[in-house]
């Protein structure tokens, strides 16, 4: 089990982005649990979290995170590591599917959404793509 330290400033004032009691008893259990080796965590991933959904709902820079949240190098490290490792992808499969079940629904999707404008596109560059051939096979014959 690890130690981890008390927030620096549990008495901040909270922002719009972060987590609320419910949403982060939904995502603890999704984050990767630590190995046991090497370093122990010695941060607070609620935190961590706060901070990413930070930059994410502000759009500032990674380095404008404000001084009461964790460092941003901290936070940034955690984004893009659980970025590598798809953590991000797994947890939205897994919050979807539980939203799907408490709609009583099937869990797993079964739609697909083809857009027409990407169908028009194909369908013109197939054509602009034949005749760009045809054009090439004439001038290769001609030589």
């Amino acid at each position: 089990m690890s130690k981890l330290p008390q927030i620096e400033n549990p008495t901040r004032q909270s922002y719009p982005s972060d987590l609320s009691d419910a949403e982060w008893a939904l995502m603890q259990p999704l984050l990767p649990s630590p190995k046991g080796l090497g370093h122990p965590v010695e941060v607070d991933f609620r935190e961590i979290l706060n901070g990413i959904f930070y930059v994410q709902r502000t759009g500032c820079q990674w380095e404008m995170l404000p001084h009461d949240l964790p460092p941003y190098s901290t936070v940034y490290h955690y984004f893009r590591k659980w970025q590598r490792k798809g953590v991000w992808q797994q947890m939205h499969d897994k919050i979807r599917q539980q939203v799907r079940q408490a709609d009583n629904r099937d869990p797993d999707s079964t739609v697909a959404i083809a857009d027409s404008q990407s169908v028009k596109t194909t369908e013109k560059r197939g054509r602009s793509t034949a005749s760009m051939v045809a054009k090439r096979l004439r001038a290769v014959s001609a030589t």
